[in-house]
């Protein structure tokens, strides 16, 4: 046997395989996500007007206090001033990382702590009820765009926003609970709800 009747079936397999697995498979999925799952397929867009606002899937930076506000997010961006630079940009969506910090790490102990001052200080009304400050609320995600937080966390935050709008907390709480989105079947999952969804709907709400 030559060394072309050798390679000939390898060539032809791997041509085979290659339009198989490399064009037909990945059109074939794509077709039948935007088919089936259009709005997820392109991207989970939100849209005001015709104009879109963000993602379902990447979280937004509001640190006004008449919002709910996210994780804190580690990723980074080039500097504005220095190009050979980075700086801290939340919610980079072409960054996506964490901040790689370790249990010994004495900056992530600072930060940690440095968050916690901050989140107390803009809810004075939640400290002074008890509540204590929600672990998402001052850690990172792995990913640094998660645009969820607990239920939990958004509770933590309706005294402080209540004031900000003068709406009523219990207004508030409800709208929470009927953003939560809960386990699916009951146990797969952790409740959680959407900020900027969350966020959408409170614009809605009218002051009372």
């Amino acid at each position: 046997m030559t060394h072309l009747q050798q390679i000939r079936p390898a060539l032809t397999l791997f041509v085979i395989l290659s339009v198989l697995t490399g064009l037909a498979y990945p059109f074939a999925m794509t077709g039948a996500a935007h088919m089936l799952f259009p709005h997820q397929a392109n991207g989970s867009v939100m849209y005001h007007h015709e104009q879109a606002f963000g993602s379902e899937l990447i979280g937004q930076n509001f640190t006004q206090a008449r919002y709910f506000h996210g994780r804190p997010s580690a990723t980074m961006g080039p500097d504005p001033s220095d190009a050979s630079k980075t700086t801290a940009v939340p919610y980079n969506a072409a960054a996506s990382v964490g901040s790689n910090a370790g249990p010994t790490s004495k900056a992530l102990f600072e930060r940690v702590q440095a968050t916690v001052k901050q989140v107390k200080d803009e809810n004075p009304a939640a400290i002074a009820a008890g509540m204590s400050v929600p672990m998402d609320l001052v850690m990172t995600s792995a990913s640094g765009l998660d645009p969820d937080i607990s239920p939990q966390a958004a509770f933590f935050q309706v005294k402080r926003i209540a004031h900000e709008r003068g709406i009523a907390e219990a207004s508030l709480t409800q709208l929470v609970e009927r953003m939560t989105v809960h386990p699916w079947l009951g146990w797969l999952g952790e409740a959680h709800v959407n900020v900027l969804q969350l966020n959408v709907a409170l614009d809605a709400l009218r002051s009372r």
